[in-house]
């Protein structure tokens, strides 16, 4: 066990005061064991994998932080001969993200290309359900292994067990019940990616929306849109200081999509619209947000989703902005801007 660190040294957003007792578990035994010692303790547990989806308060955490180091990545497919088709691949949850999307790029593993440059951990993927630039891994998860601490055993969930909807899961709505320690996914195999199913992607790419471009053209692309958009971690850059989109899109009653706002038209009849899209319009342009918290927090200066720790920020100050920006949006719009990062001890 190690000394507790403050979590503004684990979390991509820099900010959280210390834990009570920290633990780094480098085996799936190890993680399974310092989840159930604290709760056969009654101690309160974080399960935490790259930080970038966390906004934890400023009086840190008072309890144990498991940090999931686990590693792994394993095929079915031994060779990568592209005549079987695809693979089923197990990852364990400890994995970076984003290292897994490079793996699956340089073995010709088609389905998480466009997801490349998110940062965090691949167990924790399936919990918000991550996507992006027109793909979310509930496209590719087979099942996930998690470790379920009410009934104290293993379980595996196949992909119709997840609930997966958007940024949404069966594991989301029971939060803290389940740890995944690992997810398998249905990947096919080829040197072209899925087809492109986002159109900002699709003319970065030179492509129709539908069509297929080469596997490292796609992750490429995707790389160079998010570092425009401040969205690829860069220690020197204080815009990348976030937890990504704060914000989910607002999905909605047709009728209550402000007029000119995007709406993509969902299966069940609602509508979904952007959340960029309304903070700009509801007069909050990038960089916004110095009035409010002494410049130590604001609008990333590249992209109106993202919230940034622009240095010597504190969890007050970020919540205070969140909370304006929702404000804003509501009294122009009557939308209440739902945020997408765990909040840990702190509330909005």
């Amino acid at each position: 066990m190690a000394e507790a660190p403050a979590l503004r040294d684990r979390t991509t957003l820099r900010l959280g005061g210390p834990a009570r007792r920290w633990v780094t578990a480098t085996t799936e035994a190890e993680l399974v064991e310092a989840v159930r010692a604290a709760d056969d303790a009654g101690e309160p547990v974080l399960v935490l994998g790259g930080g970038s989806n966390l906004v934890v308060a400023d009086e840190g955490f008072a309890g144990t932080v498991v940090e999931v180091a686990t590693r792994g990545i394993r095929s079915d497919v031994e060779d990568d001969d592209p005549t079987c088709g695809g693979a089923m691949v197990t990852v364990a949850a400890g994995e970076s993200w984003d290292a897994f999307v490079a793996t699956a790029v340089e073995r010709g593993w088609v389905g998480v290309e466009a997801l490349s440059g998110i940062p965090g951990s691949v167990g924790a993927t399936p919990i918000q359900n991550v996507g992006a630039y027109g793909q979310d891994v509930s496209q590719t998860i087979a099942q996930v292994r998690a470790w379920d601490r009410r009934e104290r055993t293993f379980r595996t969930f196949a992909h119709a067990e997840c609930d997966f909807g958007y940024r949404h899961s069966r594991f989301k709505s029971d939060p803290g019940r389940h740890v995944v320690v690992s997810v398998t996914f249905q990947l096919r195999q080829g040197s072209l990616g899925a087809p492109v199913a986002y159109a900002e992607l699709a003319r970065a790419l030179g492509v129709e929306t539908g069509q297929r471009a080469p596997l490292a053209e796609v992750r490429a692309a995707v790389l160079a849109l998010r570092g425009g958009k401040g969205m690829v971690l860069d220690a020197g850059d204080h815009d990348t200081w976030s937890a990504g989109s704060f914000f989910t899109n607002p999905v909605l009653d047709a009728a209550d999509v402000p007029e000119g706002a995007p709406a993509w038209p969902q299966p069940d009849g609602t509508v979904k619209t952007s959340a960029a899209w309304l903070i700009e319009h509801a007069g909050l342009p990038k960089g916004w947000g110095a009035e409010v918290t002494g410049g130590r927090a604001t609008l990333s200066t590249k992209h109106t989703l993202a919230l940034t720790n622009r240095g010597g920020a504190t969890t007050a100050d970020l919540l205070g902005l969140a909370r304006a920006v929702q404000e804003r949006v509501d009294q122009r719009f009557g939308v209440r801007l739902v945020n997408e990062p765990v909040l840990v001890g702190c509330t909005l």
